[in-house]
């Protein structure tokens, strides 16, 4: 158990955050860190039930965070200035929710205190993924969720 945070996110835009607050508005929910696959018809992405190999399944904590960009460089590091644009982040994602104006959910960390309860509630990839170094074709690994 963490001792809940002050609430700064509700009286400083993304864009005023430093970077240890800007970390902390991550929920730990690794769904950034799923596959997804873009269908070239209607630009839908959808997502998979496969993770970049470096993520630590278990713990939903990528696994080389400060050179993620370097070992996976199609891995996009989410900014203030890029987040309005990205369009894979599930609609869950707490930077997505900030900055939609809308509220972080009870299980978020900041909230409750607890980084493990967002697994309690079944909110994040924890038990419900495999590694890329398991998986085959992605196709056959769609969750059927569109993302976008």
């Amino acid at each position: 158990m963490i001792k809940k945070a002050e609430p700064f996110w509700l009286d400083k835009p993304l864009k005023e955050l430093n970077s240890k607050e800007w970390e902390s508005i991550c929920d730990g929910c690794a769904k950034c860190c799923t596959l997804k696959l873009e269908d070239m018809d209607d630009g839908n992405i959808y997502d998979t039930n496969v993770v970049c190999r470096f993520l630590d399944i278990e713990r939903c904590q990528c696994g080389c965070y400060q050179e993620r960009s370097i070992n996976v460089p199609d891995c996009i590091t989410l900014t203030n200035e890029n987040l309005a644009s990205i369009n894979f982040m599930p609609p869950s994602c707490s930077y997505r929710l900030l900055l939609a104006g809308k509220p972080l959910p009870k299980w978020h960390h900041l909230i409750c205190g607890d980084y493990e309860q967002i697994h309690a509630e079944g909110k994040s990839v924890q038990g419900k993924v495999i590694s890329e170094t398991e998986a085959d074709d992605l196709e056959y690994h769609l969750t059927g969720e569109i993302i976008n």
